[in-house]
């Protein structure tokens, strides 16, 4: 459960940063949140 409240977290930073005009920042946000996406999800597969 903690970790779907990281990926949000990570997400919503990428949003404000994207608002507040800071793209590159807010595609690194949007990349971590991805690519922790894909192995949160390979774990529950895997296990």
């Amino acid at each position: 459960m903690n970790k779907y409240i990281v990926i949000g977290l990570i997400f919503i930073a990428g949003l404000v940063s994207f608002i507040s005009g800071q793209f590159i920042v807010a595609t690194v946000f949007f990349a971590s949140a991805a690519i922790y996406s894909n192995i949160v999800k390979r774990v529950n597969i895997n296990s």
